[in-house]
């Protein structure tokens, strides 16, 4: 006991001070919950009332099947009876058939690797009150999360609860079973957001006589061929460099980035720059801030894809443009990638806020290959020469002003279905830079880049 005593008028405004407390407490617990039901149970829909599965789609091979839904909003509000969007979380339905004669277990680290225990998002919507109706609602969310493993020639179906994603939705199922692992990718679209590539019409870019097919020879010469960088609308300003190259369907380039993290941009329109404004002044966070246009032969980047980091200053970035090229049959885009490490104010672009770039721009260069390597769909890389070297002491400029300095090589990357295991990707075994001289012997000019094996 203390040997102190407090004052009696100290005291009354103590208790004064921590009733007003208890109830700030109760107050912002409340706020920070969905609408609590003052009557009655918790009581969502049966699974079976809400028709998002609909829109399910599946893919198979000879072992299994897997089905994926994504419900909207008012669907998952019907399913759970609260207002997880709200929260941020977004539940992804999976039904696993399994064919074979093996038990498989699903990752769910590979749908999103910051998902939800079905615990974790009860807390997150009721918090420590209400213990009666956390109780049913923890009944509730445990029953309907998928349960592994899926036993030989039976079917497991259940949500991953997810963090909320805006635009679109690539959902990654990737399942094990004993020395084996499968990769099924599905590509959702969510209505809502105005996704940059939403207006291209990719089909009618070029007609079937402007395709054209190379081979291995062929494709480096035409690559290297190519114009060296972006530009502003005109044509009459270079910009940033064409320091990239990815081979590949939309749906593998949009699968292998959301493996790593990376998210679609928004469209440059007035709502997408306030959120770009505010966030640029209260810090607050905004995942799919617009990339300013540039320009390629004529024509806008076709999409741009982002990877966030802590806010909106912070941030890898790039475009790409469809080509009439075709290798192997996969289309070949070609983009630009750079970092992008502050905001400032800019009178060369509109919106007037833009991104200041990490001048050393072969740096993320790099870090995209390291990216694309982890995600397990990076089949083959290389080198071609681009715009040719800067050096840090003789910096060129992009279009609002920012130096850079590059050694001129563009990254070639074909992507396939994974799993593409770090020891099975293959060099192109061109002409490399001698920073990434990897494998490469002593007397050796042309290294084979990153080695794994070179052909």
């Amino acid at each position: 006991m203390s040997r102190y005593k407090i004052p009696s008028s100290s005291a009354k405004g103590l208790r004064h001070i921590s009733a007003v407390t208890m109830a700030l407490v109760c107050v912002l617990a409340l706020s920070g919950c969905t609408t609590f039901h003052t009557g009655g149970s918790y009581q969502p829909e049966s699974i079976n009332a809400v028709r998002f599965r609909d829109r399910a789609v599946s893919k198979a091979d000879e072992a299994v099947r897997v089905t994926v839904a994504v419900p909207t909003a008012e669907e998952a509000r019907s399913l759970f009876d609260v207002d997880l969007i709200n929260k941020e979380i977004q539940p992804v339905w999976v039904k696993v058939e399994n064919h074979s004669d093996q038990a498989y277990y699903l990752l769910s680290t590979a749908t999103d690797p910051n998902y939800f225990s079905p615990l974790e998002v009860v807390y997150a919507l009721r918090g420590g009150l209400f213990g009666v109706y956390r109780d049913e609602m923890e009944r509730h969310f445990r029953e309907m999360t998928f349960q592994n493993p899926i036993l030989p020639n039976t079917a497991v179906s259940g949500f991953i609860y997810t963090n909320l994603d805006e635009g679109e939705k690539v959902v990654q199922i990737d399942l094990i079973a004993a020395e084996q692992i499968k990769f099924f990718t599905f590509f959702v679209q969510i209505p809502g957001m105005r996704v940059d590539y939403r207006k291209v019409d990719f089909d009618s870019l070029y007609t079937t006589e402007e395709i054209i097919d190379v081979d291995d020879d062929a494709l480096r010469a035409t690559l290297e061929a190519l114009p060296c960088c972006t530009s502003n609308e005109d044509g009459s300003r270079f910009g940033d460099p064409a320091n990239l190259v990815i081979i590949g369907d939309f749906k593998t380039i949009t699968a292998a980035f959301a493996r790593r993290g990376w998210l679609p941009a928004e469209e440059t329109y007035a709502t997408a720059v306030w959120k770009t404004i505010k966030s640029f002044f209260f810090g607050s966070r905004y995942r799919y801030s617009p990339v300013s246009p540039l320009f390629y032969d004529g024509r806008r980047h076709d999409f741009a894809r982002q990877k966030p980091r802590h806010n909106i200053h912070e941030r890898n970035h790039l475009r790409l443009w469809y080509s009439p090229l075709r290798y192997q049959g996969k289309p070949v885009f070609i983009g630009q990638v750079s970092r992008d490490i502050g905001v400032r104010f800019t009178s060369e672009a509109w919106p007037p806020v833009t991104h200041k770039i990490d001048p050393d721009i072969d740096e993320a260069r790099y870090a995209l290959i390291e990216d694309l390597i982890y995600s397990q769909m990076l089949a083959r890389v290389g080198f071609v020469k681009g715009v040719g070297r800067a050096r840090p002491s003789e910096p060129r400029t992009n279009l609002t002003g920012d130096p850079y300095f590059t050694d001129g090589f563009r990254a070639v990357m074909i992507l396939d279905q994974g799993p593409i295991a770090l020891d099975q990707i293959r060099s192109l075994n061109w002409e490399a830079p001698k920073s990434f001289q990897i494998g490469a012997s002593k007397d050796s000019s042309a290294g084979c880049g990153l080695v794994l094996e070179c052909p």
